[in-house]
């Protein structure tokens, strides 16, 4: 009687108070019983989409679960909570038009990537950095004032795809909000990631934009910012990126811009570069 009574106690406080002594010091048919107390808790908190407060739920049920052994069918139920779950811990960081990460995936990512820097145990990370670049689309106003906010979307939707088409394992890419997306490359110098970049600026202009209007082209300005390894923050990553992709808009758009290591100067990847005259930004970002 007291195990049940001690059970029924810590089912009130909440699936965080099961500690091992106490779930050890249940009988398997009490403890089955609780399992399946935690386990529709859990069900009725993921029907609300409370995914986080379901999964607390779900682990003590998991616990009790062990204890209950064969008295129980749950561990398929569980099973099927944990996939919901997984499922929709995804669909929290994908843009709900594009499908591509969201800018909440982008922050929570790159904040750790670059406070792990030092210990990811990737060799190629440590040595090269992090590289990050927004890509913005250029004159997409006019795309929705011309053509209409439907064909917009669509325009983004593609974007996503020619933008992801060549990324390499390890990279990502992220709506950061309206028609600016981030590219976050680790483990890429300097060097590879403008390549990269601008191997995706040439294939945005020559995609086959008139299959959604015979009128149509776009393009993309593009701004990359790199970290070698020093210790910096996400804010300051992304500012340097925002304010060469800044200098790619002045200098005429459908341009890649990043600084030169070496000269400290913001230069225009490929032939824009020798064709177009560059402003240097007031360096705040570093």
């Amino acid at each position: 009687m007291g195990d049940v009574t001690t059970a029924a106690a810590m089912l009130r406080g909440g699936p965080d108070v099961w500690n091992d002594a106490a779930i050890g010091s249940l009988a398997p048919a009490a403890a089955a019983v609780h399992a399946a107390r935690h386990t529709a808790e859990a069900e009725a908190l993921a029907a609300q989409g409370l995914w986080e407060q379901a999964y607390t739920h779900l682990r003590a049920a998991v616990r009790l679960h062990h204890v209950a052994g064969s008295a129980t069918t749950g561990p398929d139920e569980l099973d099927r909570l944990r996939r919901e779950h997984a499922e929709a811990r995804e669909q929290s960081r994908r843009d709900s038009l594009t499908a591509s990460y969201n800018r909440r995936y982008l922050d929570e990512r790159l904040a750790a990537l670059l406070s792990d820097l030092a210990d990811l145990g990737d060799d190629t990370v440590r040595t090269d950095g992090i590289c990050v670049a927004l890509a913005d689309i250029d004159h997409f106003k006019q795309v929705n004032d011309t053509y209409g906010h439907l064909l917009g979307d669509r325009v983004l939707q593609r974007m996503v795809v020619e933008l992801d088409a060549a990324l390499p394992e390890g990279a990502f890419c992220a709506r950061y909000g309206g028609e600016e997306f981030a590219l976050v490359l680790p483990g890429r110098d300097l060097a590879e990631a403008v390549r990269l970049c601008e191997a995706a600026r040439e294939r945005i202009a020559r995609h086959p934009w008139h299959e959604l209007h015979p009128d149509l082209t776009v393009t993309v300005s593009i701004g990359v910012a790199h970290s070698d390894g020093r210790p910096t923050g996400v804010e300051r990553l992304i500012g340097a990126a925002d304010a060469h992709l800044y200098t790619a808009k002045q200098s005429g758009r459908n341009a890649v811009a990043y600084r030169d290591g070496r000269t400290g100067r913001v230069r225009l990847a490929g032939g824009a570069g020798r064709r177009r005259s560059i402003p240097q930004p007031v360096r705040t970002t570093g």
